[in-house]
C-alpha cells in the first residue's frame, strides 16, 4: 500500500540528496558539506558550532549584517499582523511607504518603484518596461537590447540574454533574439592592481556607436550595464565610461538601465552607484541589500517620464500587464523599511565610503603572494585573480573556498579562480584585517 499524504509529510532523514543546489558543484559539496546553522552580525555559525567571519555579506546582500534585531522584529510583527496581500488591484500600506522611501533615496527623478522578488526578476522587469515604453510611444521597432560581455544580470531568459557569462548561456538555446553586446571593460595589461575606477577604458563605451551603425538606432530599446560588474570578478567601471555611455544613449534615444542589484544600498559608499558616478540612468534594478538579505525582494526604479508615459488612456485599464504573485510581499516590505532605518541610523553608506581606502590597502597587501595575478577594489568590494592550475580552470579557486570554510573559518565567494570579498557594511577595521589575513594564508596554502 502506498504511504498516505500524511505519512509522506512526516520528517525524513536529512541525507542531503533531494536538494538540487543552485550554482553549486552538487557532488563535491555533498561529499564535504559546508553547512550553516545560524548567523549574527559579522559571523556565520556552522552546524558543528564553528564561527566563520562573513567576507561576502551572504551573496552580496546582507549589507547591514546578519539577524539584526530591528529587522527580525519587523518581520515577526508583520507575520503576525498580515502574512500576505495581493499587489494586483489592491495593496497594503507598507508597500507604498517602502516605495516612497526608496524613491527618496534614489537620485534625480527616479521616482517610481515596481516591486518584484529578486535581481533576476528585476532585470527582466526593466527590460520589459523598456520595450513597452518604446511601443506605447509609437516606436515599436525599438526591440533590440544591448548588454555587455562578462555582464551578469540574473538567470531569467532576459537576464542571460543580455548577460555575457558563457557558462550561464551555453546550455539554454538561442535565448532572446535581437541582443548584442558591448565589450567587457577589463584589460589586465592596462588596469592591473587598480584601487577604484581604472584610468584606462572609458573609450570602450564608444563601441555603442559601432552597434548603432550595425543595427540602426531606431531598432535599439535599451542598454543595460552594471556600474561594477560583480559576479564576474569585480570589474569597476573605468573613469568616464558611464558618462560616455549616457551621452550616446541620449544622442540616439536609447534607454540606459543600471543593474544595481549588487551596487545598490551602500556597497560602493552611496545609496546607488548612479550617485557615485554622477550619471542618471532611466531605469535602475535593485534587490539584495534592500532587505539586507532577510526576505527576498527586488525591484525597478523608473524615471518620472517613463512612468508617466504609461499613465494614459482609460483610468480603469491596466497600464502595464506585468507583475508577480509576491510583488511587494508584506514581510519583505517590513524588512525593507527596517533595513533602511538601520542604514540611516548607523550611517552605513557613509561608513562604507570612509572604510574604502583602508579596505583597498588591506586587499593590495596580498600583491606578491603566490599566483596572484591581479587585485581590484572599489567600495567595500575586492576581486583577487589567481593563476589557474594546469589541469583545470577553477580548481584553485574551489580549493581556496573549501580551505576558507574548513580551515580558516572565513566565508569567501569565488568566480572561477577569482576570490571575491564583499563583507557587510558593519565590518570593522580589525575585521577587515582578519579577513585579509585569512585570505593571505589561504592563497599560500593553495599555491
Amino acid at each position: 500500500m502506498a504511504p498516505t499524504p500524511a505519512a509522506r509529510l512526516a520528517t525524513v532523514p536529512n541525507d542531503l540528496e533531494s536538494f538540487w543546489m543552485p550554482f553549486t558543484a552538487n557532488r563535491a559539496f555533498k561529499k564535504a558539506p559546508r553547512l550553516i546553522a545560524r548567523a549574527k552580525d559579522m559571523h556565520y555559525i556552522t552546524t558543528d558550532g564553528r564561527k566563520l567571519i562573513d567576507g561576502t555579506a551572504g551573496l552580496w546582500c546582507c549589507n547591514a549584517g546578519h539577524n539584526r534585531a530591528p529587522i527580525v522584529a519587523a518581520i515577526q510583527e508583520q507575520a503576525a499582523e498580515l502574512d500576505y496581500a495581493p499587489a494586483f488591484q489592491s495593496g497594503h500600506p507598507k508597500s507604498f511607504e517602502l516605495a516612497s522611501r526608496i524613491s527618496a533615496l534614489a537620485p534625480g527623478d527616479l521616482d517610481h518603484v515596481f516591486f518584484c522578488n529578486s535581481g533576476s526578476e528585476a532585470v527582466d522587469t526593466a527590460l520589459k518596461i523598456a520595450l513597452a515604453y518604446h511601443a506605447i510611444r509609437g516606436e515599436a521597432s525599438r526591440t533590440r537590447l544591448i548588454g555587455r560581455e562578462r555582464g551578469y544580470h540574473g538567470v531569467g531568459f532576459g537576464g542571460i540574454s543580455v548577460g555575457g557569462i558563457v557558462a550561464n548561456r551555453k546550455l539554454f538555446g538561442t535565448l532572446l533574439a535581437g541582443v548584442d553586446h558591448l565589450p567587457a571593460t577589463y584589460n589586465r595589461a592596462e588596469q592591473a592592481f587598480t584601487k577604484g575606477e581604472p584610468e584606462w577604458g572609458a573609450h570602450l563605451a564608444d563601441e555603442l556607436e559601432r552597434i548603432v551603425a550595425l543595427h540602426d538606432a531606431s531598432t535599439i530599446a535599451a542598454v543595460i550595464v552594471e556600474p561594477m560588474a560583480g559576479s564576474t570578478g569585480v570589474l569597476p567601471a573605468p573613469k568616464g565610461y558611464l558618462k560616455r555611455l549616457r551621452a550616446m544613449c541620449d544622442k540616439y534615444g536609447i534607454l540606459l538601465i543600471f543593474d544595481e542589484v549588487i551596487t545598490g544600498f551602500g556597497r560602493l559608499g552611496f545609496p546607488f552607484a548612479a550617485e557615485r558616478y554622477g550619471v542618471m540612468p532611466d531605469l535602475v534594478t535593485f534587490a539584495k541589500g534592500v532587505t539586507s538579505g532577510a526576505v527576498p525582494m527586488g525591484g525597478v526604479i523608473a524615471r518620472k517620464p517613463i512612468y508617466e508615459a504609461f499613465m494614459r488612456g482609460p483610468e480603469h485599464v491596466v497600464e502595464l500587464f506585468h507583475g508577480y504573485t509576491y510583488s511587494a510581499h508584506p514581510l519583505a516590505c517590513a524588512a525593507g523599511l527596517a533595513t533602511l532605518d538601520l542604514y540611516r541610523h548607523e550611517k552605513l553608506f557613509e561608513r562604507a565610503y570612509q572604510l574604502e581606502a583602508k579596505f583597498a590597502d588591506a586587499a593590495m597587501s596580498l600583491k606578491g603572494l603566490p599566483n596572484v595575478l591581479d587585485i581590484r577594489t572599489v567600495g567595500l568590494t575586492a576581486g583577487i585573480d589567481l593563476a589557474s592550475l594546469p589541469d583545470g580552470v577553477g580548481k584553485r579557486g574551489y580549493a581556496a573556498m573549501e580551505r576558507a570554510y574548513h580551515n580558516e573559518e572565513v566565508m569567501i565567494r569565488i568566480a572561477g579562480d577569482t576570490i571575491e570579498l564583499t563583507p557587510p557594511l558593519i565590518v570593522s577595521e580589525t575585521e577587515i584585517g582578519e579577513i585579509f589575513d585569512k585570505v593571505g594564508r589561504i592563497i599560500k596554502a593553495v599555491a
